[in-house]
């Protein structure tokens, strides 16, 4: 084993490596609870109920044939993705069924876009091809290249904003108002104030630094929850079967399990133009998440550095080619299985924090992985109150990036202020993205800027604003 990893090399050891793995799992753990609650959402459950019906419902991992084959599709997806990160690339980051991106799989391709769950698998499924022949062909890197900083940091941050506002929904913190659109939830309704407690708990755990703070939030807002109703009658539609065990067998993966729907994606019903639109959209943001997470993280720790191989500007070094495959694959496999897209977590960075730097670490996160395949009863029972916060949490990570983004100059702040808007207030990450892509390019030519336009930018507005021409 030391010799496979080149812990040695590394200047780490096996014990290093085991807490640096345990560290990372009980930072993104919580994506087994979250994760089955937005897909449900997609319809992606025995009702085919959307958006909010689901929780009201009471449906869950438990109850829900389909939703328990998400969680296992969401376990599986992580253990096979973190597996090839670990055994190929020999990095101690860790995968699994993306924040933001199944927010947009959810709320933008099934709801906005009117695709069903299955379709929405389909597009997921070829973005994972895409990202593997880009970053085969290197194009990935040239893409992620072509794109000015402003906008990757307005992206980011704009998917914060997304986030962050379906968490304040989920919570009933933010209601819809037929005259102003939005406004401000029932803080008295039992539900809500179950989420405002798990926030305040959150928030607390994150200021104190408590490794595993969103899982933690998740799990005692939880058990809060249970005593709740259970003792006291508030009417928090919490799932509570009259006996279970809290180890089991897991659910059935056979209904999500190869359910993809090609036909339904590629037809002038939908618009064969906002079928592209979606892959792309997930293509991008994927890539940059991806990129962000290795070049940010790794530039800490020097893992990705290589003797007499120091990356020029926009060039990244050779050895990341290996871990940009093992996301790309994942992503694939994950829409197989039944999820939406698997990219890199962030949240490796806590066992990177601890130590860990090889393969072994990732690991060990797919073991922990493997050991919640048999948790579903617990997962069960966690409401979309428990959950709620932990989108609002992750929403404040990610937009921090705004910082990095230069407001002062007005070329820079415009592009990146649309994208960073329009994707709460339109509801779209693709929009923003869109918006970003195209006032980009003519904020450039009208300033005799052109020819600093990367080409790829100009291909990329110009069929945004055909999507938008043609309101597809």
């Amino acid at each position: 084993m030391k010799d496979y990893f080149k812990l040695e090399e590394n200047n780490t050891t096996v014990k290093t490596e085991i807490i640096a793995g345990v560290t990372t799992f009980i930072t993104m753990a919580y994506i087994i609870f979250v994760n089955p609650q937005i897909l449900g959402q997609a319809g992606m459950n025995g009702k085919g109920l959307m958006f909010g019906d689901v929780a009201k419902a009471g449906l869950t991992v438990a109850n829900d044939p389909i939703i328990g084959s998400v969680f296992v599709a969401t376990v599986l997806s992580a253990i096979i993705g973190t597996l090839v990160m670990g055994l190929v690339a020999n990095v101690p980051f860790a995968q699994a069924a993306g924040m933001g991106m199944n927010a947009f799989f959810t709320f933008y391709v099934v709801g906005a876009a009117k695709y069903s769950w299955k379709a929405a698998l389909a597009a997921v499924f070829i973005c994972g091809l895409i990202n593997i022949f880009i970053t085969v062909t290197k194009i990935r890197i040239a893409i992620v290249n072509a794109i000015p900083e402003s906008l990757k940091n307005a992206i980011g941050a704009g998917i914060g904003l997304f986030i962050a506002l379906i968490g304040f929904k989920e919570a009933g913190i933010v209601a819809s108002d037929a005259a102003t659109l939005v406004k401000f939830g029932d803080i008295r309704n039992p539900g809500t104030l179950l989420a405002v407690f798990g926030l305040i708990l959150t928030t607390a755990l994150m200021v104190k630094r408590v490794k595993g703070s969103i899982l933690l939030g998740i799990i005692a807002t939880t058990i809060v929850g249970v005593i709740a109703q259970a003792f006291f009658g508030a009417k928090l539609n919490i799932f509570l079967p009259e006996s279970f065990n809290i180890v089991s067998l897991p659910p059935s993966l056979s209904h999500t399990f190869l359910k993809l729907d090609f036909t339904q994606l590629f037809s002038a019903k939908t618009g064969i133009l906002t079928a592209i639109t979606i892959i792309v959209s997930f293509s991008l943001v994927d890539t940059f998440d991806t990129i962000g997470t290795f070049i940010g993280t790794g530039a800490k720790t020097g893992m990705f550095d290589e003797k007499n191989d120091v990356p020029k500007k926009g060039m990244f070094p050779r050895k990341i080619d290996k871990a940009l495959f093992a996301d790309a694959t994942a992503t694939s496999i994950g829409a197989l299985l039944g999820t939406s897209n698997v990219t890199t977590y962030v949240e490796s960075a806590a066992g990177i924090s601890e130590g860990g730097r090889t393969g072994l670490t990732s690991v060990v996160v797919a073991i922990c992985f493997f050991l919640a395949l048999f948790l579903s009863p617990l997962v069960g029972i966690v409401p979309a109150q428990a959950t709620a916060p932990a989108l609002i949490i992750v929403g404040v990570l990610m937009i921090s990036s705004i910082m990095r983004i230069d407001f002062d100059n007005f070329e820079e702040a415009l592009p990146a202020f649309l994208t960073l808007v329009m994707m709460p207030f339109t509801y779209s990450i693709a929009n923003g993205i869109a918006a970003g892509f195209i006032f980009y390019t003519i904020v450039k030519i009208v300033k005799g800027k052109a020819k600093e336009v990367h080409p790829i930018m100009y291909i990329f507005a110009i069929l945004f604003i055909l999507k938008f021409a043609l309101q597809v």
